[in-house]
């Protein structure tokens, strides 16, 4: 996938937030096991009533080198960079992707040039999380006013390494920071390369052989045009790969599913016999093991993924055909229908997935049909209320259930939210509302499960499997771990020369 901008401020895909966590940092970010840790700010406080942030900022981070900058060619981050930064994001001239995560903010400001305060409408425990996506990144404001809009392909930060050259759709190159401000354990300065460079390519097979030749140097997906080639359908590396590639993996927080539109004319997927019927029709466990490759884990437990508090092992649908049988042969009795019969939408990555269910589930007495349809036009149909069935995934924005449990909220309804099915339920809703306002992390975790199971009894979702995030690496590259929002962290990795 291309980078399409280099500016935080529309970091929305993984190929754009990659390349801009390498350039820039926040206040607050996230370590690989789901834990924030601090950025540019060495620490925080929250207020009793949980609605002051105050953030104490380091004073030794600097902006990038640029002769915008005077004579020094850089100048020390403060407080009043965040101001103008979290203010940017909101203006609507920029009309950034990002500007939502401050959509529970009242009012923001620099008390002096270390400490900057956020006050929010509401308590909202998970509101630092937030501040953990890179739309929240820290820009100059001199440099951004220079630059105007092309500050998307002249980005100045504060991060690990610094912009040198981009020739669009062909190579993107980075440089050492050698301002940098965080060292490792040892106290040696970070980044540990001398430089990153990003290569533009045509296809995953492409991709595949370049890092067989050695000429990239990790793989961070299992692509269906290579996956049999490195893979055994236990998730083993093939035997002639296993001298020199090395597998990490995580979970990943993505739950890939199907949804199903509940508002829709379609009989079939109004009725609640039929949407459980779907969910218990067909076996993940062997889907996830012939598809996958044993990547992934079977999304029997809910629609909150592994990895983040409120997932539920104790809901959720396994595969029992003979109870997908009766709840068929009861919406016929009820209904009259000889045939039921429904229509699934996906795009052509996930075509195998769909007609994997499309057999399973035909066994037991329900037709189904496969319209497949470019990416965008998916996206579009779903968010406007235009398909039945729709095959779709959400990764989490930040670190906390709600992120999941907002798809099911009433008052998110697509296309102004992220409630594609248009799923409502009053209790829900109730609990929903109580969830984003109790500190307590037992509590919201409690109403967190009642929430999932809720939805897992009313399924407007099939939940399909939880990913896995999966890198293939050669073994001198040391240090590139996964992790579970799947994000790239190139500070610590270190190369070492390849073995002849």
């Amino acid at each position: 996938m291309n980078i399409l901008s280099l500016d935080p401020a529309f970091a929305r895909v993984n190929s754009d937030i990659w390349a801009v966590n390498q350039l820039f940092n926040g206040l607050v970010e996230l370590d690989d096991s789901l834990l924030i840790t601090p950025g540019i700010a060495k620490k925080w406080t929250v207020s009793e009533d949980a609605l002051t942030y105050k953030f104490t900022l380091r004073h030794d981070v600097y902006f990038h080198k640029h002769p915008l900058f005077g004579k020094d060619s850089t100048r020390l981050v403060t407080a009043y960079d965040f101001e103008y930064s979290f203010n940017r994001l909101l203006d609507p001239e920029l009309a950034s992707p990002g500007k939502w995560v401050l959509n529970n903010v009242d009012d923001f400001k620099a008390e002096n040039d270390t400490t900057f305060t956020i006050q929010l409408k509401q308590a909202f425990p998970a509101f630092v999380g937030l501040l953990t996506t890179k739309y929240c990144s820290v820009v100059p404001e001199e440099i951004v006013e220079h630059y105007g809009q092309e500050f998307r392909r002249n980005p100045i930060g504060t991060g690990p390494f610094k912009f040198k050259l981009w020739e669009e759709n062909v190579k993107l190159v980075f440089r050492k920071n050698e301002l940098y401000f965080e060292k490792d354990q040892s106290g040696k300065a970070l980044p540990y390369l001398e430089a990153v460079a990003i290569t533009f390519l045509p296809d995953k097979q492409s991709e595949f052989l370049q890092f067989v030749q050695g000429n990239i140097d990790f793989l961070n997906y299992l692509d269906a045009s290579y996956k049999d080639e490195l893979l055994s359908t236990t998730g083993e590396l093939q035997p002639q790969y296993r001298d020199w590639v090395r597998i990490v993996t995580a979970p990943y927080l993505n739950t890939e599913y199907l949804g199903i539109y509940m508002e829709g004319d379609t009989k079939e997927t109004q009725s609640i016999l039929i949407r459980k019927a779907l969910n218990y029709g067909f076996d993940r466990k062997k889907m996830i093991k012939y598809l996958r490759n044993g990547i992934g884990t079977p999304a029997e437990n809910g629609f909150i993924p592994k990895g983040l508090s409120g997932h539920n092992t104790n809901i959720g649908y396994s595969y029992q055909p003979e109870i997908a049988k009766e709840l068929i042969n009861r919406y016929k009795k009820e209904t009259g229908i000889s045939q039921p019969e429904i229509t699934i939408t996906t795009d052509v990555n996930y075509l195998d997935v769909c007609e994997y269910i499309q057999r399973e589930v035909e066994k037991i007495g329900l037709i189904i049909n496969i319209n497949v349809v470019p990416s965008s036009t998916l996206r579009q149909s779903k968010a406007t209320g235009k398909l039945a069935v729709f095959r779709a995934s959400w990764v989490a924005d930040y670190p906390d259930a709600e992120n999941y449990l907002s798809l099911f909220y009433s008052k998110n309804f697509a296309p102004n939210g992220p409630n594609y099915t248009h799923f409502s339920d009053d209790t829900f809703d109730k609990w929903y509302q109580k969830a984003l306002k109790e500190p307590n992390d037992s509590i919201r975790t409690i109403l967190y499960k009642k929430m999932d199971s809720l939805v897992i009894s009313k399924a407007p979702v099939v939940p399909l499997y939880y990913d896995e995030a999966i890198r293939f690496t050669h073994k001198n590259l040391k240090g590139l771990n996964a992790n579970p929002v799947n994000m790239l962290n190139l500070k610590k990795v270190s190369k070492v020369p390849a073995k002849k």
